[in-house]
Protein backbone atom coordinates (compact mmCIF):
# COMPACT_ATOMS: atom_id res chain seq x y z
CA UNK A 1 0.00 0.00 0.00
CA UNK A 2 0.99 3.55 -0.47
CA UNK A 3 1.84 5.73 2.41
CA UNK A 4 2.19 9.21 3.47
CA UNK A 5 5.86 8.36 4.56
CA UNK A 6 7.03 7.01 1.45
CA UNK A 7 5.61 9.54 -0.56
CA UNK A 8 8.67 12.61 -1.69
CA UNK A 9 5.71 14.82 -3.34
CA UNK A 10 4.87 18.10 -1.29
CA UNK A 11 1.51 17.52 -0.08
CA UNK A 12 -1.15 19.41 -1.62
CA UNK A 13 -4.85 20.43 -0.53
CA UNK A 14 -6.39 17.71 -1.93
CA UNK A 15 -7.88 14.71 -0.51
CA UNK A 16 -4.94 12.62 0.15
CA UNK A 17 -2.98 15.58 1.06
CA UNK A 18 -5.55 16.32 4.04
CA UNK A 19 -5.23 12.72 4.89
CA UNK A 20 -1.96 13.00 5.33
CA UNK A 21 -2.01 15.74 7.50
CA UNK A 22 -4.45 13.94 9.80
CA UNK A 23 -3.43 10.25 9.81
CA UNK A 24 -0.21 10.25 11.68
CA UNK A 25 -1.93 11.79 14.53
CA UNK A 26 -4.46 8.76 15.17
CA UNK A 27 -3.64 6.89 18.20
CA UNK A 28 -6.21 4.45 19.27
CA UNK A 29 -9.00 6.03 17.86
CA UNK A 30 -12.02 5.14 16.39
CA UNK A 31 -12.57 6.32 12.71
CA UNK A 32 -15.93 5.85 10.38
CA UNK A 33 -15.28 6.66 7.03
CA UNK A 34 -17.92 7.78 4.67
CA UNK A 35 -18.38 5.81 1.42
CA UNK A 36 -16.42 6.59 -2.06
CA UNK A 37 -12.82 7.94 -2.29
CA UNK A 38 -13.05 8.64 1.16
CA UNK A 39 -12.78 5.02 2.31
CA UNK A 40 -10.40 4.33 -0.55
CA UNK A 41 -8.05 6.43 -0.09
CA UNK A 42 -7.64 6.00 3.69
CA UNK A 43 -7.32 2.74 3.29
CA UNK A 44 -4.67 2.46 0.77
CA UNK A 45 -2.85 5.25 2.71
CA UNK A 46 -2.85 3.68 6.27
CA UNK A 47 -4.97 0.54 7.15
CA UNK A 48 -6.19 0.26 10.63
CA UNK A 49 -8.36 -2.45 12.78
CA UNK A 50 -9.64 0.52 13.80
CA UNK A 51 -11.23 1.84 10.68
CA UNK A 52 -14.73 1.23 9.63
CA UNK A 53 -15.28 1.80 6.00
CA UNK A 54 -18.26 2.73 4.57
CA UNK A 55 -19.18 0.31 1.66
CA UNK A 56 -22.15 2.30 0.25
CA UNK A 57 -25.11 3.62 2.59
CA UNK A 58 -24.16 7.28 1.78
CA UNK A 59 -24.48 9.86 4.20
CA UNK A 60 -24.53 7.46 7.08
CA UNK A 61 -20.97 7.65 8.65
CA UNK A 62 -21.76 10.15 11.02
CA UNK A 63 -24.79 8.63 12.31
CA UNK A 64 -22.71 5.33 12.87
CA UNK A 65 -19.85 7.35 14.69
CA UNK A 66 -22.51 8.92 16.97
CA UNK A 67 -24.31 5.46 18.09
CA UNK A 68 -20.18 4.21 18.91
CA UNK A 69 -19.39 7.69 20.47
CA UNK A 70 -23.06 7.28 22.58
CA UNK A 71 -21.90 3.28 23.38
CA UNK A 72 -18.53 3.86 24.12
CA UNK A 73 -18.00 7.69 25.92
CA UNK A 74 -14.33 6.40 27.13
CA UNK A 75 -13.08 5.76 23.65
CA UNK A 76 -12.46 8.84 21.10
CA UNK A 77 -14.58 8.56 17.61
CA UNK A 78 -13.63 10.25 14.92
CA UNK A 79 -15.78 10.86 11.09
CA UNK A 80 -13.96 11.02 8.17
CA UNK A 81 -17.12 12.66 5.89
CA UNK A 82 -17.41 14.05 2.86
CA UNK A 83 -19.80 17.39 2.08
CA UNK A 84 -21.76 15.19 -0.48
CA UNK A 85 -22.07 12.41 2.54
CA UNK A 86 -23.18 15.78 5.11
CA UNK A 87 -26.12 16.97 2.21
CA UNK A 88 -27.11 13.54 2.30
CA UNK A 89 -27.78 13.19 6.38
CA UNK A 90 -27.94 17.22 7.82
CA UNK A 91 -30.17 15.96 10.39
CA UNK A 92 -26.99 13.95 12.14
CA UNK A 93 -25.73 17.19 12.80
CA UNK A 94 -28.63 18.19 15.26
CA UNK A 95 -29.01 15.13 16.50
CA UNK A 96 -25.08 15.56 17.40
CA UNK A 97 -25.39 18.85 18.45
CA UNK A 98 -28.42 17.60 20.78
CA UNK A 99 -26.52 14.56 22.07
CA UNK A 100 -23.43 16.24 23.22
CA UNK A 101 -21.05 12.88 22.48
CA UNK A 102 -17.87 14.57 24.19
CA UNK A 103 -15.64 12.42 22.55
CA UNK A 104 -16.63 13.10 19.19
CA UNK A 105 -14.46 14.86 16.38
CA UNK A 106 -16.30 15.22 13.02
CA UNK A 107 -13.87 15.25 9.71
CA UNK A 108 -15.67 16.67 7.29
CA UNK A 109 -13.59 17.23 3.59
CA UNK A 110 -15.15 19.11 1.19
CA UNK A 111 -14.02 19.40 -2.31
CA UNK A 112 -17.56 20.68 -3.60
CA UNK A 113 -17.79 17.71 -5.72
CA UNK A 114 -19.25 14.07 -6.11
CA UNK A 115 -15.78 12.51 -6.47
CA UNK A 116 -16.19 8.87 -6.95
CA UNK A 117 -18.87 9.66 -9.82
CA UNK A 118 -17.32 12.16 -11.63
CA UNK A 119 -16.94 15.03 -9.59
CA UNK A 120 -20.36 16.63 -10.56
CA UNK A 121 -20.82 19.30 -8.39
CA UNK A 122 -22.33 19.05 -5.15
CA UNK A 123 -24.08 22.51 -3.29
CA UNK A 124 -21.82 22.75 -0.89
CA UNK A 125 -20.98 26.04 -2.20
CA UNK A 126 -24.05 27.30 -1.21
CA UNK A 127 -24.39 26.14 2.35
CA UNK A 128 -22.08 27.14 4.75
CA UNK A 129 -21.74 23.65 6.18
CA UNK A 130 -18.99 24.68 9.44
CA UNK A 131 -22.37 27.56 10.32
CA UNK A 132 -24.80 24.45 10.12
CA UNK A 133 -22.64 22.47 12.61
CA UNK A 134 -22.20 25.85 14.64
CA UNK A 135 -25.92 26.27 14.59
CA UNK A 136 -26.43 22.69 15.81
CA UNK A 137 -24.65 22.98 18.39
CA UNK A 138 -21.36 21.80 18.16
CA UNK A 139 -18.57 23.02 20.77
CA UNK A 140 -15.49 23.58 18.78
CA UNK A 141 -16.10 24.46 14.88
CA UNK A 142 -13.26 25.35 12.54
CA UNK A 143 -12.50 25.67 8.71
CA UNK A 144 -9.32 25.02 7.37
CA UNK A 145 -8.63 25.84 3.77
CA UNK A 146 -4.53 25.81 3.47
CA UNK A 147 -2.20 23.34 5.06
CA UNK A 148 -0.84 24.89 7.64
CA UNK A 149 -4.47 25.82 9.23
CA UNK A 150 -4.98 22.25 8.71
CA UNK A 151 -1.97 21.39 11.16
CA UNK A 152 -3.04 23.51 13.51
CA UNK A 153 -6.47 22.94 14.02
CA UNK A 154 -6.47 19.25 13.65
CA UNK A 155 -4.53 17.84 16.98
CA UNK A 156 -6.04 20.97 18.82
CA UNK A 157 -9.53 19.12 18.36
CA UNK A 158 -8.16 15.61 18.37
CA UNK A 159 -7.09 16.47 22.10
CA UNK A 160 -9.82 18.50 23.65
CA UNK A 161 -13.44 17.44 24.32
CA UNK A 162 -15.86 17.41 21.26
CA UNK A 163 -17.87 17.25 19.87
CA UNK A 164 -15.91 19.27 17.23
CA UNK A 165 -15.99 19.85 13.50
CA UNK A 166 -13.24 20.71 11.41
CA UNK A 167 -14.21 21.70 7.87
CA UNK A 168 -11.19 20.92 5.33
CA UNK A 169 -11.62 22.73 1.89
CA UNK A 170 -9.79 20.57 -0.61
CA UNK A 171 -9.43 20.88 -4.06
CA UNK A 172 -11.43 18.51 -5.96
CA UNK A 173 -9.11 15.44 -7.99
CA UNK A 174 -9.35 15.94 -11.59
CA UNK A 175 -6.61 13.96 -12.31
CA UNK A 176 -7.75 10.18 -13.98
CA UNK A 177 -5.94 8.61 -11.04
CA UNK A 178 -6.83 5.32 -9.97
CA UNK A 179 -7.45 4.65 -6.37
CA UNK A 180 -7.51 1.40 -5.36
CA UNK A 181 -10.55 0.07 -3.83
CA UNK A 182 -11.06 -1.65 -0.19
CA UNK A 183 -10.41 -5.49 -0.17
CA UNK A 184 -11.69 -6.46 2.77
CA UNK A 185 -14.85 -7.85 2.76
CA UNK A 186 -18.17 -6.13 5.06
CA UNK A 187 -17.95 -9.11 7.24
CA UNK A 188 -14.37 -8.59 7.68
CA UNK A 189 -14.56 -4.88 8.18
CA UNK A 190 -17.04 -5.20 10.89
CA UNK A 191 -15.30 -8.08 12.92
CA UNK A 192 -12.08 -5.62 12.73
CA UNK A 193 -13.62 -2.64 14.19
CA UNK A 194 -15.19 -4.88 17.01
CA UNK A 195 -11.99 -6.17 18.10
CA UNK A 196 -10.68 -2.71 17.72
CA UNK A 197 -13.58 -1.19 19.93
CA UNK A 198 -12.86 -4.37 22.58
CA UNK A 199 -9.47 -3.64 22.88
CA UNK A 200 -7.66 -1.48 25.03
CA UNK A 201 -8.92 1.80 26.09
CA UNK A 202 -7.91 5.46 26.34
CA UNK A 203 -7.08 7.72 28.80
CA UNK A 204 -9.93 9.88 27.38
CA UNK A 205 -11.83 9.90 30.07
CA UNK A 206 -9.45 11.59 32.64
CA UNK A 207 -9.22 13.85 29.93
CA UNK A 208 -12.80 15.25 29.91
CA UNK A 209 -12.72 15.10 34.04
CA UNK A 210 -9.82 17.43 33.77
Amino acid sequence: MTSCVASRKPLQMTLAGALCVVLPLLQDELVVHANGFISRESFNLEDRLGNFYMIGSMGLASSIALGVALSKPERRVVVFDGDGNVLMNMGSLALIGAKQPRNLVHFVFDNEAYGSTGNQPTISQHVALDAVARASGYIDVRRAETLDQLQTAAPTLLAQPGPSFLLIKIEPDREARKIGRITHEPPQIVSRFMEAIRGEQSDLGNQQDS
